[in-house]
């Protein structure tokens, strides 16, 4: 499996670190929000072909994330972006308006020429998160997948082609759990540090595929068109998956 590097990013001077002192106050509002606003988002994207370095992506992806953390200080933003040889997949844990703003973005992403993906699908969306799976935000580059599981992909494939979207989704989530689980064994180690030694954990890349292709799942576009409804259109699809999810496991 290909190990995250480190990348050196660049940050304009309106996000230099502030040297505020910390109070009790601040550290109380700041779990307040925690338990009161908290929601999850799974995105699924395909990505150019021809975007050779996806290290620039994952680059990318942490910039603007270094820069949501320092506009939102106490909103903390935890997750993981999965990049695949031609997919990824981002599981973002925060408060409402940063989803909403990264939702944006892969909006505005797609119609742009230089933009990174051609197409995204929200397949999970909760708005009642009871805890999270990551303690921080990361990215790995796991672009030797196809190596990993080429073995049996053509049955498994065919297979999956044949599961209901709601049971495709379960197995995305069902993977996020299991790390989720190692992690919690393994205190201060990273995703991708985990998905190296345990790459069955890593959400295979068909399914992201198949998901992809479904009609039931929204597009960034769709979800922000209903979310900014004058009905106040209530999306309970992401709490719906996780109750009949948590109920199997």
């Amino acid at each position: 499996m290909a190990a995250s590097q480190k990348v050196n990013i660049t940050f304009s001077d309106d996000l230099e670190e502030e040297e505020d002192g910390v109070t009790m106050l601040d550290v109380v509002w700041g779990q307040l929000r925690e338990k009161v606003v908290l929601k999850q988002l799974i995105v699924i994207a395909r990505c150019k072909q021809d975007l050779a370095d996806k290290e620039e992506l994952g680059a990318h992806y942490e910039n603007m994330i270094f820069r949501l953390s320092k506009q939102h200080k106490w909103d903390h933003i935890t997750g993981l972006l999965l990049i695949y040889p031609l997919y990824m997949l981002h599981i973002i844990e925060a408060p409402r308006d940063i989803l909403t703003f990264i939702l944006r973005n892969f909006k505005v992403e797609q119609e742009q020429p230089e933009g990174a993906s051609l197409e995204a699908k929200i397949a999970f969306v909760t708005q009642k998160l009871q805890s999270r799976l990551f303690q921080q935000w990361s990215y790995k580059l796991s672009l030797f997948l196809d190596f990993f599981q080429a073995r049996g992909d053509a049955v498994q494939g065919k297979a999956d082609g044949d599961k209901t979207t709601e049971i495709l989704v379960c197995d995305v989530l069902s993977s996020l759990q299991k790390l989720g689980a190692q992690l919690d064994l393994q205190k201060k180690v990273l995703p991708g540090s985990v998905l190296d030694k345990n790459p069955h954990l890593i959400v295979p890349q068909r399914v992201l595929e198949k998901l992809l292709g479904r009609e039931e799942l929204l597009t960034p576009e769709q979800y922000l068109l209903m979310y900014n409804s004058p009905l106040n259109i209530k999306i309970e699809f992401g709490e719906t998956m996780s109750r009949s999810f948590l109920s199997t496991i």
